[in-house]
């Protein structure tokens, strides 16, 4: 820390005479050619800013008068991939620059520090680009499939909608997510994952950029594992009206979609509108087969019993944007943003017949409500820019669920839930000579609405209940940072550094509770906390081709409002609060299982959690190979991690919140109706680490072929016991990605696999969360066999459905204690029905067909020999063979 302060304070900056400059150049093609009539576009990062020229017939550009700032060059030609190149404009009176144009992907400039785009290369973080191409080819249903491919980051899916991104073996709590700088992330995002990340629609974006590792001095909490960064699209420029329409569907899960675009803008005034809508029925995975269904837990058999296709795995999604700005001068902007989007019909798949075997567990009117005001100011005294934004956010959402497996008098819980944020952000820059000096800080206050009831549907008679965060609960969280880069010996040493204040606290009140029973539904609870969170990393020039990048950061993350506050159920099973365990008498157990004991550790009030990150990259690039490699360790004290709730003797029928508590073990792990898992408790148990290694490799062969490959490794570890900690999520296997992709003007064809290595290293919490491990025992069997299984109609109850008249298995003939014995063996109480989760490879076709200027057609066949897969965390095993078709047109 003494090392980052000193360095931080070594980047000082004075005053100086703003001046202009000349940025000229010339764009060649990989052959040397010139490039005449590419569009070079240079923006102001701070502003937003741009002037478009095109090149002559020599492929000379120029832009006479340009501003000391931090910029982009775009170039875009037909037949050749878009080129970005970061520039940084200080009093030097010219600059040129030449710019070469390849068939295939294009190189991207970043923005993983705020303020600033540089060169991917040039970032000490590990950063991943994915491109509006590549945005649209891969998100057939949900946003969240966009990272597919990537080095470092996995695709996590808890539900048909519901979806995340894991960042080197971390999701949920410990990504955060912002759009256009201001964050989209709340503290009441449940642990495992972020409910609303898909309801950003992907048609809107033009980039997604992932920081891989801690970022919580830019970014704050929440960043553990790293920070997703959605950038929306940019109104048009040149004075005319652009537009595009597309359409898509996919056979796995007969899906159709379509989406408008409409755009106008000159240098004074621009602005888009944008809206999209899809229908995605229900799926088709790989062979017709649901690894994790109810009937193939509790029962033994095939999921093809529930059909070819999996029921309740249909939604709707829709929404739209619209983006506004003006430049009031050439030195002042105003941008105004504002998304709406919603999902329809959702269902959580894991819940139904896809593990627990209930009979309601619905995702209804998931709405999300994002806008922002942004001012970009020039010249401001002795900075060069002001970026002040002030932001709304809303996410809502109402949780419908019947626990029993498959009870049909079981009671019914009504949770509906939202979440406003209002905040803001600014920073201030200074560009001196090589150094960049910035000063920034942001504030959210976070508020939310979350009544609640319960629904008896024999006596059909409501009751209100206790919501899982408390009804008016408030989350107040902000903070201050600096941060400074400086080039040194003629740019071939990059030295960049950030540190930051952040604050927080929660508040729930009792006033604000329904009184029941004449009792309060909770209790007063309060919690503040502060910390110091930093980085500092350098990149240097070994020659012109290798690079040598280092990156320190030091995390902070504070327990959010649902670690603080939850109460009910969540993806890994039922939660108990800190309140309501402590008035339980309650201890925290030594694992998430069944096999839990006490720990001897009384249930408390959860502390920050601190990381400290190390990484060290490899990067060499030559004009027909890229390749990166980069190892990295992650430490995290005072984890907060999910583990058994161990209550004294007798807990049988005592109540928490709206659940009776069903069953007690002998060790004092107990249950309650809504989940098969232990009831768990968030608690700072244990002290984690995580380290691996990440490889990426692109290569033009010819002019024509490019290969495409990578490779992830992430292994994590409890400190103390060497084995997996119970983190939300898990950690997903080794995986590779290669790609073979043969370009030409008018088309390209590509083929690409996914291979990922056996999951064998499952924590307690996997090996008991329905998803993973999903682990049984007799008493659930019986309670599906009597419940779930009849109301499907696959046992004999001559009475009700519910009661203990089941007598048979009708496809074997068997009784309760026959199955049982089956599923589980003879005299065995309890087992998973995965201790892993099997390796796999998929193969996959996809190429593209320009038709005309303005039109294109692109075709996916994916998992061609529909092979079975799903990780860690998956709600839904992923799809099978399937053909997917997009339509698109521009002008």
């Amino acid at each position: 820390m003494k090392k980052l302060l000193f360095t931080l304070v070594f980047f000082t900056f004075s005053t100086m005479i703003f001046g202009q400059t000349v940025v000229s150049g010339i764009v060649k093609d990989q052959n040397d050619a010139v490039v005449t009539g590419a569009k070079v576009t240079i923006r102001n990062i701070a502003s937003a800013q741009r002037n478009v020229v095109l090149t002559n017939v020599n492929g000379e550009f120029s832009f006479p008068t340009v501003l000391t700032g931090s910029y982009e060059i775009v170039v875009v030609a037909v037949g050749f991939s878009k080129q970005n190149r970061d520039l940084t404009v200080n009093n030097t009176q010219e600059i040129k620059i030449e710019i070469s144009l390849n068939l295939g992907e294009g190189n991207f400039t970043v923005t993983a520090e705020t303020g600033g785009d540089l060169e991917k290369d040039n970032v000490p973080q590990a950063v991943n680009v994915i491109s509006r191409d590549q945005i649209t080819q891969r998100t057939t249903a949900v946003l969240a499939q966009a990272v597919d491919e990537e080095v470092g980051v996995a695709f996590q899916r808890t539900s048909p909608t519901l979806g995340g991104i894991f960042i080197r073996g971390l999701a949920g709590k410990n990504v955060n997510v912002f759009v256009d700088g201001v964050r989209y992330t709340n503290s009441a995002q449940r642990g495992g994952i972020n409910t609303f990340f898909n309801l950003n629609e992907p048609s809107n974006l033009q980039t997604i950029e992932v920081i891989r590792g801690p970022s919580a001095a830019q970014y704050g909490s929440d960043s553990l594992g790293g920070t997703v960064s959605l950038l929306t699209r940019n109104a048009s420029s040149d004075g005319k009206i652009h537009g595009e329409f597309s359409a898509s569907g996919s056979s796995a899960d007969r899906s159709i979609g379509s989406q408008a675009f409409l755009s106008f803008g000159n240098d004074k005034f621009g602005g888009y509108g944008n809206i999209a809508e899809r229908r995605v029925n229900n799926l088709r995975t790989a062979q017709g087969i649901e690894s994790h269904a109810a009937v193939t837990r509790f029962l033994g058999l095939s999921s093809k019993v529930l059909g070819n296709r999996l029921p309740d795995t249909s939604f709707t999604q829709y929404g739209g944007a619209i983006r506004l700005n003006y430049a009031l001068s050439r030195e002042n902007q105003v941008v105004f943003y504002y998304q709406r989007n919603q999902q329809d019909g959702g269902k959580r798949w894991d819940q139904l017949q896809g593990g627990d075997g209930n009979l309601i567990a619905d995702l209804r009117n998931l709405q999300g409500d994002f806008g922002y005001v942004r001012y970009n100011k020039q010249r401001l005294g002795v900075f060069d820019n002001l970026n002040l934004a002030l932001s709304y956010n809303a996410q809502r959402e109402e949780r419908v669920n019947q626990g029993g497996q498959g009870n049909p008098f079981a009671t019914i819980t009504h949770q509906y839930e939202r979440t406003r944020s209002t905040g803001g952000n600014f920073f201030f820059d200074k560009q001196i000579k090589q150094a960049n000096f910035l000063f920034g800080g942001d504030f959210y206050s976070e508020k939310i609405t979350s009544p609640a009831f319960t629904v008896d549907p024999v006596l059909n008679r409501s009751t209100l209940s206790r919501p899982r965060i408390p009804d008016q609960a408030r989350f107040r969280h902000g903070g201050l940072f600096v941060q400074n880069s400086l080039e040194l010996f003629d740019e071939k040493l990059r030295v960049s550094g950030a540190l930051r204040y952040g604050i927080a606290s929660y508040r729930a009140r009792q006033s604000d509770s329904p009184i029941v029973a004449g009792q309060p539904l909770w209790r007063n609870d309060s919690w503040r906390d502060g910390d110091w969170s930093g980085r500092i990393g350098a990149v240097g020039r070994v020659t012109n081709n290798l690079k040598i990048a280092f990156n320190y950061s030091r995390g902070f993350r504070y327990p959010s409002m649902t670690d603080l506050g939850t109460l009910g159920l969540t993806g890994d099973g039922f939660e108990v609060d800190f309140t309501s365990a402590v008035g339980l008498n309650g201890l925290v157990g030594t694992t998430a299982g069944i096999d839990a004991v006490s720990s001897g550790l009384g249930v408390s009030k959860q502390r920050s959690e601190l990381s400290n990150n190390i990484d060290f990259s490899l990067r060499f690039s030559h004009k027909r190979v890229e390749t990166d490699f980069t190892i990295f360790r992650l430490d995290i004290n005072d984890s907060i991690v999910k583990q058994a709730l161990i209550l004294p003797a007798g807990a049988v029928g005592r109540q928490i919140a709206d659940q009776t508590i069903t069953n007690q073990l002998a060790n004092g792990v107990v249950f309650v109706a809504a989940s098969t898992a232990p009831v768990l408790v968030r608690a700072n148990y244990s002290d984690a680490k995580l380290y691996g290694f990440e490889y990426e490799l692109d290569t033009n062969i010819t002019n024509y072929l490019k290969f495409r490959g990578n490779y992830t490794y992430v292994k994590s570890q409890d400190k103390l016991t060497g084995l997996p900690p119970n983190i939300e999520g898990g950690t997903p296997p080794p995986t590779g990605f290669v790609s073979f992709k043969f370009i030409q003007p008018k088309y390209w064809i590509e083929a690409y696999s996914t291979i990922a290595a056996r999951s064998d290293r499952l924590s307690s919490l996997d090996i008991s969360d329905r998803r993973t491990g999903a682990t049984r025992s007799r008493t659930q069997i019986q309670n599906y066999f009597r419940r779930g299984a009849c109301v499907l109609g696959l046992t004999n109850n001559p009475g009700t459905c519910g009661t203990s008249g089941t007598t048979t298995l009708l496809s074997t003939g068997e009784n309760l204690t026959q199955v049982q014995n089956r599923v589980l063996g003879v005299g065995v109480n309890s087992a998973p029905l995965f201790t892993y989760l099997p390796g796999y490879g998929l193969v996959n076709l996809r190429g593209s067909f320009t038709v005309s200027k303005k039109a294109s057609i692109f075709v996916a066949f994916e998992n061609i020999f529909d092979k079975q897969y799903r990780n860690p965390s998956w709600g839904i095993d992923g799809i099978g063979r399937s053909l997917n078709l997009q339509l698109r047109f521009k002008f």
